[in-house]
């Protein structure tokens, strides 16, 4: 339930989707104990990295987490925040699954920059709503283990310190025009493309 301060307005926001892939199947074979003792340490180093990337956590449902940029705080690098946490995240989960051995264990996530509304002053959850973040969600469920796709929107913002890779476009549900995609590969440069390499 919002507060009754909480007033809804429209903002530019990069939202973030991650989640376990195969983490049923993996937690199945484990003890109930061991699985809840993972399933913090995965929530507390994605916490970890969301906020040091200037990013709020929105919720944590299942073995997923959502994260957004742009509020309560707005900033002009926010789409490659987003898109340096989700690198970042999918390899801490890969250190995290070879510190537990379950070197299977991998994390997909999906970043989308886009207009939705935002409940200022809201506490919690259900603070930013609408196709963005629905959108994000489905991109994150076509991602491949162990990747980061973005939309053009992310992609066009961050390119400047993260190296892409075209993956097409896709049809996603709730939605009557498809998304273009990239796979985010590495970080390149410094923020906004400071340092960066050429070639």
């Amino acid at each position: 339930p919002s507060s009754p301060e909480a007033v809804s307005e429209r903002r530019l926001v990069s939202v973030l989707f991650a989640d376990l892939v195969g983490f049923t199947a993996l937690s199945e074979r484990r003890d109930p104990e061991e699985v809840r003792e993972l399933l913090s340490r995965y929530f507390e180093r994605c916490r970890t990295i969301i906020e040091r990337y200037g990013g709020t956590v929105e919720k944590f449902i299942g073995d997923a987490v959502m994260a957004v940029w742009g509020t309560p705080v707005a900033r002009e690098d926010d789409a490659e925040r987003a898109a340096r946490a989700a690198l970042a995240l999918v390899q801490r989960v890969a250190a995290l699954g070879e510190e537990v051995a379950m070197p299977e264990l991998r994390l997909r996530a999906g970043v989308l920059t886009g207009n939705a509304a935002v409940e200022v002053g809201a506490e919690g959850e259900g603070m930013v709503l609408g196709d963005t973040v629905n959108t994000a969600s489905r991109l994150q469920s076509i991602a491949q283990p162990g990747t980061v796709l973005v939309d053009d929107t992310t992609r066009r913002a961050s390119e400047a310190a993260i190296a892409y890779e075209d993956a097409g476009t896709h049809a996603v549900k709730g939605r009557e025009q498809p998304v273009r995609a990239g796979v985010a590969l590495r970080v390149v440069a410094g923020a906004g493309g400071a340092r960066r390499s050429a070639g």
